[in-house]
């Protein structure tokens, strides 16, 4: 029996290298829906920014923020009526929420009143997916893809950025978040984890948090 999503609008969320991207891709090919990806190897700062943080933080921040909004307002507010859904490997509150983890106060004030503007202009997901996996297991897949200025990222910033999602899922009301805990399930080479995935994308859910561990 083929799969349904009763949602139009997917995004998949997670820390640095959770395979968000890839697999949204493979949800893109599978299904012909629409696909979103985030540019951030456009993003001149973000080489600078792992190597001083401090310096070129709000740079990095904002240049993000204005890419995925010009990106969201092309694709998501002039959706094809031929397909069925959107997936996006994003959601525009990843900005807010990395701004906050990487931001001073008084830089974060102003970049916070910024996002509330531009954030209006955007629907809610119908679901955000949230890939979770261990801060070890992401270490070990961050240096198998080997990009060169990722080879910088601790731990301990990985481990920042996992609790300030977590922190913002708590005050999620409006739409269903899934917290997926994969760690070191390999959907790309296991078929069974991928259809595992889908599945769980399949159901329905209320809105608020919701855990769900992959079992295959």
């Amino acid at each position: 029996m083929s799969i349904r999503f009763p949602y139009n609008y997917i995004c998949v969320e997670g820390n640095i290298g959770t395979g968000k991207t890839t697999f949204s891709r493979m949800i893109a090919r599978e299904f012909n829906c629409e696909l979103i990806l985030e540019e951030f190897r456009d993003n001149p700062f973000l080489p600078l920014f792992y190597q001083d943080r401090e310096r070129y933080a709000f740079s990095v921040e904002l240049f993000f923020m204005t890419e995925r909004y010009k990106q969201l307002q092309n694709q998501l507010l002039s959706q094809d009526l031929f397909q069925d859904f959107t997936i996006a490997d994003y959601s525009f509150v990843k900005s807010l929420l990395f701004a906050k983890n990487n931001l001073i106060e008084e830089e974060y004030r102003l970049f916070q009143n910024l996002w509330n503007v531009l954030n209006a202009n955007f629907p809610k997901p119908d679901i955000l997916v949230y890939f979770h996996r261990d801060v070890h297991v992401l270490k070990k897949l961050i240096d198998i893809r080997g990009r060169e200025y990722e080879k910088l990222i601790e731990a301990n910033y990985l481990k920042t950025i996992q609790d300030t999602y977590f922190d913002y899922f708590k005050n999620i009301l409006t739409f269903p978040v899934v917290i997926l805990d994969l760690n070191e399930t390999d959907f790309v080479s296991d078929p069974k984890s991928y259809e595992a995935i889908k599945h769980i994308l399949a159901s329905k859910y209320l809105p608020g948090v919701h855990r769900v561990s992959l079992l295959v």
